[in-house]
């Protein structure tokens, strides 16, 4: 492939004036990196619709190529640890935020960045799981290090329909968990129960109009990337030393909360960052994903929707509205 003339969807804001749209770029007017990499597949994630917006606060700087996620083939590497043509899975860092990112025919990224793709994933199927499904599986290994485990009892998943929920769901259920997933869409319960969910809970019975600083105790753990006022509603309803790990605020950033789930449940608030995970860390996750997902079949059951890049700006409306289930996998 020329890496001096390839397109890429490009935002750009001057003043007031914010434009998105395919753009033929050079090189030279990417990232700065050690490997290059013809870009196969991509994937739209909550950030990625923030980037596409003229306000979205994720952007550093314009001209600017969104994408926080990339799956492709090395077209050359100044780094002896990829060759020419291997498979490569690039995630979070600054990918896409402060570093032109996947939403692109080519990119150019550091090598420290960069995983090979495990034998048992494609490509496309490695941007099926993307930030979403590794944001997941981290929250799984985060409350399974803090003590959780299928015997403790029923997990709560919060935003089921969503990327990290769908994959929360489907990756626990995998496991062996009992799953509870929460979601404020009747129509996606057959969905939601194909994943492996045993029961469904409504988005308002976590937003009860009364409260109290304790709850009955109800979950052993829970994850939850929606944040805000139901997020202290599940702190509140923790079984004893349960945890949540929380990696997302669609519900809000404040935390109207007390002490009391802490101090007398012994409750643990997991924050989750997948974008700075380490990279000596990720490729054992990553294998990890990839087995429990293939061997279950529920790789599948998430789906994902194909889109073209001249198709992004339609869609970060409905992932931005949560109208979105499971992925969106963009075909570079």
């Amino acid at each position: 492939m020329d890496t001096n003339s390839f397109e890429a969807l490009v935002v750009d804001k001057q003043g007031d004036d914010f434009k998105i749209g395919l753009q033929e770029m050079k090189l030279e007017d990417l990232s700065q990196g050690e490997v290059v990499v013809r870009v196969h597949y991509s994937s739209l994630n909550y950030k990625d619709g923030l980037a596409c917006m003229a306000n979205g606060g994720i952007v550093r700087s314009y001209l600017h190529i969104p994408g926080i996620d990339l799956a492709g083939t090395v077209l050359s590497s100044t780094d002896s640890r990829f060759s020419t043509d291997q498979k490569v899975i690039v995630t979070g860092f600054g990918l896409g935020v402060s570093h032109s990112g996947g939403f692109s025919s080519i990119a150019r990224v550091p090598a420290d960045w960069v995983v090979p793709l495990p034998p048992a994933l494609e490509l496309d199927e490695a941007m099926m799981i993307g930030t979403a499904g590794l944001t997941a599986a981290l929250s799984i290994e985060r409350l399974e290090y803090n003590g959780l485990s299928p015997q403790r009892g029923t997990v709560l998943v919060t935003g089921a329909t969503g990327g990290v929920g769908s994959f929360a769901v489907a990756l626990l259920a995998a496991r062996g968990y009992q799953v509870a997933a929460s979601t404020g869409k009747e129509a996606e319960h057959d969905y939601l129960r194909s994943l492996g969910a045993s029961e469904i809970i409504s988005r308002e019975a976590l937003n009860p109009a009364s409260r109290r600083p304790l709850e009955k105790q109800a979950w052993a753990a829970a994850v939850d990337p929606v944040g805000g006022s139901s997020l202290a509603y599940i702190l509140a309803s923790l079984q004893y030393g349960g945890s949540v790990a929380v990696s997302g605020l669609t519900g809000g950033g404040d935390l109207p909360t007390t002490v009391h789930p802490f101090i007398l449940r012994g409750a643990n608030l997991l924050g989750i960052d997948s974008v700075h995970y380490p990279i000596e860390r990720r490729y054992p996750l990553w294998e990890q994903i990839a087995v429990d997902l293939k061997s279950s079949g529920k790789l599948n059951q998430i789906g994902s929707s194909r889109i073209r890049l001249t198709e992004i700006p339609e869609y970060t409306e409905k992932i931005l509205d949560g109208r979105i289930r499971g992925r969106i996998v963009i075909e570079i």
